[in-house]
């Protein structure tokens, strides 16, 4: 009489499964590599629309404003013109301000990374987990709030960002109305101004919101 082998039981190997586990990207790889490439695109295309600085600081089209509303118009022309040149004071502002405070610029990557890897591009099917404790989406948006509040408004971020905006809007604002705007050509300009720089942070924002909704209503 022969005798049956016995069953074979299968056997899982927890290095795999570990491997298998470690390898999921920690958020949505496609959507975040658009939202880089679409904000690296119009950061490019922006700057290629930008004024000569040379003519921007052309000292001998310099004059006085003859009254307030002369000032608020040589300022809206300049604008139009220089807009790209202006924005990137300000960038240029905001950076070196950050960089002579590096708690600040800290916190502001740390909250931006949180935002980012946490909440608007982490994979839907892959929840929160610190120290052990697994933390649903609702609790996850609400620990980004209260972290948001207080980077903003408790630490030095707020105070920093604000400074730097009224240093460079001042700037602006400066050059601006003193800035004769009578030799720039603003009829061939105006109909293009619209889809200079500026156009890159409601590219940037859409592109967000286009990338974040899928992983968001997923979530939902």
């Amino acid at each position: 009489m022969s005798s049956q082998s016995p069953a074979i039981l299968p056997i899982s190997n927890p290095q795999q499964t570990t491997t298998t586990a470690a390898s999921q990207p920690p958020i949505a790889t496609p959507a975040f590599r658009a939202f880089i490439n679409h904000i690296s695109d119009s950061v490019r295309n922006g700057l290629s629309q930008r004024r000569p600085w040379a003519e921007l600081a052309d000292r001998s089209a310099f004059s006085k404003p003859e009254s307030f509303s002369d000032a608020a118009l040589r300022v809206r022309k300049n604008y139009t013109y220089f807009r790209v040149n202006y924005l990137s004071v300000i960038g240029l502002i905001l950076a070196f301000s950050l960089l002579s405070h590096p708690l600040s610029l800290l916190l502001l990557l740390g909250l931006l990374s949180s935002w980012l890897f946490l909440y608007l591009f982490r994979p839907a099917d892959q929840p929160l987990v610190i120290v052990g404790r697994t933390f649903s989406d609702r609790e996850t948006l609400g620990l980004l709030i209260v972290f948001s509040v207080v980077v903003v408004f408790l630490t030095s971020v707020g105070s920093v960002l604000i400074s730097a905006l009224m240093v460079g809007l001042g700037i602006v604002f400066a050059h601006g109305a003193f800035r004769a705007p009578e030799d720039l050509f603003l009829d061939e300009q105006e109909p293009t101004a619209a889809t200079g720089f500026l156009s890159f942070l409601g590219g940037a924002a859409s592109n967000a919101a286009a990338a974040a909704v899928p992983v968001v209503a997923a979530r939902v």
